[in-house]
């Protein structure tokens, strides 16, 4: 589970990569040389790390396998 600062710092992320590959295949932006699926795994592996060092994630964890 993410807290909520996590989910708002994600999709703000997950926005700037997508308005970056969209200039991209725009034609406005030519010196992006990665492929979209290497950058979505890089977010996700960013992502978890931010997960299991932010406290509030790990405390919504918790409480969230308690139920």
């Amino acid at each position: 589970m993410m807290c909520d600062k996590c989910k708002k710092m994600m999709g703000v992320l997950l926005l700037v990569l997508g308005i970056v590959f969209l200039l991209v295949d725009l034609g406005k932006i030519t010196f992006w040389g990665i492929n979209w699926w290497t950058a979505l795994i890089l977010l996700m592996g960013l992502a978890k790390l931010c997960t299991s060092c932010c406290p509030m994630c790990q405390a919504a964890d918790k409480k969230g396998k308690k139920k």
